[in-house]
This record gives C-alpha cells, structure tokens and sequence, in this order.
C-alpha cells in the first residue's frame, strides 16, 4: 500500500513538473502578472471618470456665466440706445434748427456724454453740425452721408447700431450708435454715440472686472468673427480665427453656420477647442458673441495632482512586478535563449548543421528540432539553386538580347548585354531606380500605366523608348516586359532591351521621304492637303487661316535657256526665300512643278495678305548667278480664307487657285484674293522679268 501510495504521488509530480515545462502554462504566469498592473490602470480611469465629471460641471458653470455676461452686454446696448432715444424726444426741431441752442442743450446733458467717447448731432443728408467731446464742444467739417449705418437710421427711422468702422475723427476703431430726431415732417436730423474700442468704453467690466476664480479668457466679437473686445487691445478688429486658444472653437462654430448668422445663440453653445472649455454665447440686439475660455488645466488641478499620486504608486507597482516577471521569464525561457543564438546561425556554413542545438523536454525541443530539420532542407536548395543560377548566368551572358528583372521599380538582376547597352557597371544598376536609365522622364510616368494594363489584358507589354547611357547619350531601344505571376505585381518583371537605333532612323526617314518634296525639302501635296484637312475637321476653332497659292512667273525661260539643272537651283532659292518670310508653324509646300503654296493657320486675311506680298517680294528679289547668267523669276500670288461655309479641302485650294489664275490673267507678279465667287484686286506690284 505504501509503494503504491509513493508510485502514484511520483507520477502526480512528474506531470506537475511537465506541465510547469510548458509554453502554455509560462503564458499564464504572464498574464496574471500583466493583470497585477491592472490594479494601477483601475486607479487612472477612476481618476479619468473624476475628471470627465469636474469638467461636464465646470462646463456647464462656464455657459451660465458666458450667458450671464451676453445678457448684461445685451442691456447695456439697450441703455445707451434708450439714453439716446430720450435725448431725441427732447430735442426738438427749433432747438435742433438754432446752432446756440443746440449746443446749450448738449451742454446740458453730461450723462449722456459720459456714456459715449463722443456724441455728434447731424443733418439727414450726413453734415455734423455739432460733436461732444470730452475736451468740449466742436462742429468739425465731416460728413457722415456716406455711412451705411447712418443711411439706414434715415431711411428705416430707428435706432441702429453700426458694425466696427475705423473712425474718421480719431485713429480708433468705432462703434456707431444712431437715433433718428423725427417730427411731424419726419426726420430731420440724427443723434449718435461712438465708443471707441481700443478705449473698451462699452466693454470695461465685462472683460477685465470680471468676477471669476478661474483663469478665463473673455472675447467679444461681432457676427462674423472680428473682434471688439479682447484682454489684448492689439488684437481689436483681428479675426477670431488668429486667437490661439479659440481657432478651433471658431471653425467648429463656422461649421455650424456662424457666418450666416444661424449660430447666435442667446442660450449658448459648447465648442470643441483642445486643452480648454470654450463656450459662446449671442448678445441680443447688435448681434454680437461672448466668447468664453478656460483651460481645462486649470479645472483639473487638483485632479491632476490625485492623478500624479495615482501614476507614481501605479508605476512602483508595476516596476515591482516587471522585476518580479523579468527574473521569472529570464529563467523559464533559457533554454530559448540558447535556442535563439543557434538559429542566428542557422545558415552560417561554417557550423555544424545537426550541433548546437537546445533539446529541453518541451515545446521549445520540439521548436529546436524543427528549425534543425529546416536548415537542413534549406542546404539542400541553396546547393540546388547556386547550379540553377550558375546555369542562368550563362544563358543570361550568351543572349543577343538585354535581361533585367526588376522588382518594386528596381534592378535586381541585369545580363553583360544590358550594362552594355547602357554604358554601366553591374554593381552601378543593381539595386537602382529603374527610373535613372530613361531619358525622359515623362516616357517613364508614362510607362508605369502602360505596362499595367498590358498586364491586366495578360499579355506583354512592348513598347520603343529612349534610354539614357552613362556617358549621357541616348538610343531607341525595344522593351519588352512580361509579368513573373499574373496578377501579383510584387512578384517582380522580365525585361528584355534590345538597341533598334538603326530601324527607328530608317523608318523616320522613309516616313520624311513621303511628305516632303526630295528636292526643296518642302512638304509635299499630300501633307499639305493632310493639314488642311485637319484644319477644316476643326472649324470653327482653326480660323482665321488662309491657303496662299504661288505660281511662278518666267520659270520656263529659265529652264530652256540655263538648263534643268539651273532650274533645280532656281525651284530651291525660291522655297528658301518663301519660307525666310513666314512663320516657323505656317507650312510651306511644293505641289508641282513650278507651283508653290502656303497654309497660314491662326492667321487674319488682312495678316495672310501682306504675308503673300512678302513672299512674292522675296521671290522677285532671288538672283540665281548661273555661268555669265543672272537668272531671275516673278510669282502670282492667289490668297483664299478659310471659311465656315468652305466645304472640303478641294473646294478651298480651287479658290486659291483660282485667285492665283486671276493674278496671272492681271499680268503677273501681283497678288489676288478670292472672296466668294467674285475675285477683287488686293494689291499689284511689278511683273518680273
């Protein structure tokens, strides 16, 4: 009984001590050790839930008192317009209409005056016959006629108070209150009030006499923001929006419709600014805003400091159990540790594969056996890839044509062929932006779209573009790119780059042979005829244009006397001379023979008129010295425009030539414009000889 009581005890230790051996049951010491620091985190969101309380109370003790002083401001506007409003009914028209009067009855009023930085007495079309200043009376030459507000006290017949206005009798900024002086003939004069706001008549008690235990801030603005009343003078007529501690509450109140008016609230409102509790409130009547900030810091002082007790315990707390954990992880997981330098040399080939390796009875043995099994295979495959990449270096070195596979925009492998091509080392391209080997930078944004949709459509992507050497000289290449893995761009790109300098350079000259006249180096009829025809499809954005056609005047002499070869020469001055005389875009053609003509485009008739006198000019003035010869030619110049009724490019080289027809019928030499069917004389000059 007694060994079989041993046994089993024996067995209930062995899988006690495995299962302390486990991954498993070292995470859950982890974790009841990270729930030990939940106690500190506990105590911080009590401290955290105390303050959301103090500030929903602190806010609400702020919008009370904003609202408190929107509604004092709000009676005060209504004093002053109601001491104004008094004075009028008291001031009747004989007084107003007797200057000795008037001004004994201001005298007489030093309440008034005391309300205001100065009082002004005015006639309904602006003239201030009298003002009260503190430093007595005066009747200055100013007019205020011109004044929005002052009009609309005129008009309206009631008391108005006016928007910021920079004063016209001092350099302040001034708030205008007016009432109308009415009779039984209407109005016949105006009374007001200004406060000044650099001085804070209006404003004195509300903002620095405020009675408040926190550090607030006051600021009174007017419906769109600009500021009246501010602890700091210099920022008077200022937006809000500059005002560090309100930017953020101003646009959050822009957002709900501030500009326009709709967000004045009488009742008041809670805006979002960081770091404080910001409130806005509508003062009735002007429609002004009490802005009030506090600084949440200064609310929560006292929290702060409970918190700071909180974190300080919280952290010896935590350093305790990180100790605690710290020794407690180090001695469990040693064995990893042995584990983890083996696997940093895991590839190293000058180690012992199957050595070194930690073999403890748990899951890191399992671990230390897995990893042991992998760097065995992974033997195996570099000795097979160094022979499948040994084997790609000689097919990549015999190829005719470049190699490059490249990854996320970069070379990651170039053949011989392609550092050839390119004028660069292999270790200049490996690695480097693809983009550096382009020599435009627009066909490379260009290409990135390109190839992604060749991609998409599964198939290659090819394409001719130019490249940039080393020693910066540029050749046509063909590209050619076809995806690693279909759909996976990360998978990289195969390139092959080939130099086709020569086949571009044949082909741009085969295609100049077939638009350009062989002996001028003009364009021939079918380019000409081709670009008018693209100005026609234009119409009517190609106009003005005109064509202009030439014909030349006493060639054939040239001809039968100098011979073909003197006529080459002749046909060749007279295509420099035309096009020494037009613009670079016009276009200048040979069609035939002797005949000439011109596309003037974006060209006025009456431009395109005297263009065509040029030319003709030009063309008089060429002296061809054959032999003991001096050969010369004249030309007769038709001229039609373009037209929106012209109905296809014959129809308009027949009025060209049709006007040309009609300058050689007027004798040669001069230059005729067709102008529907009649054909008029534009100028003439003489014929050449």
């Amino acid at each position: 009984m007694a060994f079989g009581w041993r046994y089993a005890n024996t067995s209930s230790v062995a899988a006690l001590a495995k299962s302390l051996r486990s991954i498993k049951f070292r995470v859950t010491l982890s974790v009841v050790a990270a729930l030990t620091t939940s106690v500190a985190l506990t105590a911080l969101l009590l401290v955290r839930e105390a303050e959301r309380n103090t500030l929903s109370n602190q806010r609400d003790r702020e919008l009370r008192e904003g609202v408190r002083t929107a509604v004092v401001l709000s009676h005060r506007v209504i004093d002053l317009q109601r001491a104004l409003a008094v004075t009028a009914a008291m001031l009747d028209p004989a007084t107003f209409s007797d200057d000795a009067s008037m001004a004994a009855f201001v005298e007489s009023k030093p309440v008034l005056r005391g309300l205001f930085a100065n009082v002004f007495v005015a006639t309904v079309d602006g003239r201030v016959r009298l003002m009260a200043e503190p430093s007595g009376l005066r009747r200055p030459a100013l007019n205020l006629g011109d004044r929005g507000y002052f009009r609309k006290t005129v008009a309206e017949r009631r008391s108005i108070v006016s928007e910021p206005l920079p004063g016209r009798h001092s350099a302040e900024t001034v708030i205008i209150f007016t009432q109308p002086l009415s009779g039984p003939a209407g109005v016949y004069g105006v009374i007001g009030g200004a406060l000044r706001l650099e001085s804070r008549n209006l404003l004195d008690d509300l903002v620095d006499g405020q009675e408040s235990t926190t550090e607030a801030m006051v600021v009174v603005t007017d419906a769109t923001g600009k500021v009246l009343a501010h602890p700091d003078h210099s920022r008077i007529m200022s937006s809000l929006a500059v005002e560090p501690k309100m930017s953020e509450g101003y646009v959050d109140w822009m957002s709900q419709g501030g500009a326009s008016g709709g967000a004045i609230e009488p009742s008041g409102l809670f805006l979002r600014q960081t770091g404080q509790v910001l409130t806005v409130a509508g003062v009735a009547g002007p429609d002004w805003l009490v802005w009030r900030a506090v600084p949440e810091s200064a609310l929560l002082a006292p929290l702060h400091i409970a918190r700071r007790q909180a974190l300080t315990w919280a952290g010896l707390i935590v350093a305790g159990v990180s100790l605690l954990m710290l020794g407690l992880v180090t001695w469990l997981l040693h064995p990893l540790s042995r584990l983890k330098h083996r696997a940093l040399h895991l590839f190293n080939a000058t180690h012992d594969i199957h050595a070194g390796w930690p073999e403890p009875d748990n899951e890191i043995g399992e671990l230390s056996r897995v990893l042991r099994h992998v760097a065995a295979e992974r033997a195996q495959l570099e000795s097979f890839n160094a022979q499948v990449l040994a084997k790609l270096g000689s097919v990549m070195s015999a190829a005719p044509v470049g190699i490059m596979f490249t990854r996320a925009q970069q070379f990651e492998l170039v053949s011989a062929e392609v550092c050839r091509l390119l004028g660069r080392g292999e270790e200049t391209l490996m690695g480097q932006p693809t983009r550096t080997v382009f020599a435009s930078n627009a066909d490379y944004e260009a290409l990135g779209p390109a190839v992604a949709a060749a991609f998409a459509a599964q198939r290659p992507y090819q394409g001719e573009l130019k490249f940039l050497r080393a020693d910066g000289s540029t050749f046509w290449g063909q590209l050619r790119g076809q995806s690693v893995e279909a759909g996976n761009p990360d998978a990289g790109t195969i390139w092959t780059l080939s130099d086709i300098n020569q086949q571009v350079a044949a082909r741009e000259e085969l295609e100049w042979s077939a638009n350009h006249d062989a002996l001028t180096g003009l364009a021939n009829r079918k380019l000409f005829e081709s670009r008018m025809g693209t100005c026609l499809r234009s119409l009517p954005g190609s106009l003005p244009a005109a064509v202009v056609m030439i014909d030349l005047d006493q060639f054939k002499p040239v001809n039968d006397l100098a011979g073909h070869a003197a006529g080459d020469a002749m046909l060749k001055a007279v295509a420099k001379a035309s096009t020494a005389t037009v613009r670079s875009t016009d276009l200048a053609a040979r069609l035939g023979g002797d005949e000439f003509a011109l596309l003037l485009e974006h060209c006025p008739q009456e431009v395109a008129v005297r263009v065509a006198h040029n030319v003709r000019a030009a063309i008089a003035g060429v002296v061809l010295e054959w032999g003991h010869r001096r050969l010369r030619v004249g030309a007769s110049i038709g001229l039609a425009a373009l037209s929106t009724t012209t109905d296809d490019t014959a129809a308009w080289l027949h009025e060209a030539d049709a006007a040309c027809y009609a300058a050689k019928a007027a004798g040669r030499g001069v230059v005729r414009t067709a102008g529907g069917s009649a054909l008029r004389v534009v100028a003439s000059g003489p014929s050449a000889g």
